[in-house]
């Protein structure tokens, strides 16, 4: 089969490898879609992993070949696939750390080498401890939203880790796909969400959907216009989506007495921010934290997308085909003024169900 192997800090080549091998409790998936993400963007550009590695976990396909003690699925089954799963035992689970569970930190979707997602690749072998994290995809819906589910679950579990109630106000700096994200989770709950970034056209697809009061995030009164539109209250809580430390002091700063912060970003070890203490201590404001996913989510987060009730479809805006991998992630890794969330899609893959126009489905290189 084809796939896309990373050998070394932005080396990706397109390479003939095996198709993986099951074992009697595994499943074979053939790959129909699978996003770009930023985890993996920052693994490939800064070489925090060894190579050879397949990329790619935001997954969906078809279930091609079924171990011998697999029960409840089917070849020929449209499926969302999700790479890590707690084993819900150990000390982290108990406390619902389930990101720190040493059996989720164990990859269980490959297309070979040492297990790294494989979605760029043609077929995939979910292991056997990852089945129940696979999602079958209602035949109204698309193999893009089922590719979409894996980090719609990220943002949910982070939103969930929020104390804010109908009628608060969050800011949500940064309105790349997942700041978007987060700011329509929000206001699905009530709240009075108000978003900034630097690119204006992402400021007005905020905007668009009529759930985010958006502000320019270089703008010089930006704390006075916060300050206003939350009646001279300040912030219930901020989520950075942007691994910006200006955004974090500021919000910080911008939050009530017993406001949250929540980081979604900050991602790179050894990064330092000065913060005042005694906001913390004093004013008890929470600064907290979101990595990864919480698999326990899975059925909300797939009535959530394939209702559209959150309608995952609008913000996929470039579609590369499995060749052309490398010009994928090299502009999601620089995103346009008109690019949002980009997916590798695979030949075959039908985009007349998935509700895009053409000018969103054209490959950028």
């Amino acid at each position: 089969m084809q796939a896309v192997v990373y050998r070394g800090v932005d080396d990706l080549r397109v390479e003939t490898v095996p198709v993986p091998r099951i074992g009697a409790g595994d499943l074979l998936v053939r790959v129909a879609a699978c996003g770009v993400c930023p985890t993996d963007i920052k693994k490939i550009h800064h070489g925090t992993v060894t190579p050879p590695r397949i990329f790619g976990h935001e997954t969906s396909g078809t279930i091609v070949k079924l171990g011998a003690r697999v029960r409840g699925f089917r070849v020929g089954e449209r499926v969302a696939l999700h790479h890590h799963i707690p084993c819900l035992d150990c000390h982290a689970c108990r406390h619902r750390a389930f990101a720190q569970c040493p059996q989720y930190k164990r990859t269980g979707v490959t297309a070979g080498f040492e297990p790294a997602g494989g979605g760029y690749a043609q077929y995939v072998c979910v292991m056997s401890f990852c089945l129940p994290g696979v999602v079958k995809i209602p035949a109204k819906n698309t193999f893009i939203e089922g590719a979409m589910l894996e980090p719609v679950n990220t943002v949910l579990k982070a939103v969930n880790r929020l104390a804010v109630l109908p009628g608060d106000f969050v800011l949500v700096a940064g309105q790349g796909p997942i700041g978007l994200l987060f700011t329509r989770l929000l206001a699905l709950r009530g709240v009075k969400v108000i978003v900034t970034d630097l690119l204006d056209q992402r400021l007005n697809f905020a905007r668009s959907s009529g759930t985010a009061h958006a502000l320019r995030a270089d703008a010089a009164d930006l704390p006075e216009q916060i300050q206003r539109f939350t009646r001279g209250r300040g912030l219930d809580a901020a989520v950075i989506a942007v691994p910006a430390d200006a955004a974090l002091k500021q919000a910080v700063a911008l939050l009530r007495g017993g406001g949250q912060t929540l980081l979604f970003a900050h991602t790179k070890r050894g990064a330092v921010s000065p913060v005042d203490l005694s906001g913390i201590c004093v004013d008890e404001k929470d600064l907290i934290g979101s990595y990864s996913a919480d698999a326990t989510l899975q059925k909300n987060v797939a009535r959530l997308v394939f209702s559209r009730r959150l309608d995952v479809r609008e913000l996929v805006t470039h579609t590369f085909p499995l060749t052309e991998t490398a010009a994928a992630v090299a502009l999601a890794a620089n995103p346009q003024p008109d690019s949002l969330k980009i997916v590798v899609q695979q030949e075959g893959f039908d985009t007349a169900r998935a509700g895009l126009t053409p000018a969103a489905l054209r490959a950028k290189s």
